[in-house]
């Protein structure tokens, strides 16, 4: 099973292309498009220390930290 979130388009960064956060079983990734590339991120469950949500009136900030490790 796999959760998705998308970025608000109204935040910096995201009018045509929305940060998109998914939760699967084994990993979190972060995928980030622009017009001629994608960045993503992936961590896997194993290695993820804290997850922190601060939340405004409009939106929200997700911090995600890893454990580290090779």
């Amino acid at each position: 099973m796999t959760e998705s979130f998308a970025a608000s388009r109204w935040t910096k960064g995201n009018h045509l292309f929305p940060t998109v956060i998914e939760v699967t079983e084994t990993a979190v990734l972060r995928r980030k498009r622009s017009w001629f590339s994608a960045n993503e991120l992936s961590i896997h469950l194993s290695k993820v220390a804290s997850v922190r949500i601060d939340t405004g009136l409009l939106w929200a900030d997700i911090f995600i930290e890893s454990t580290g490790g090779s």
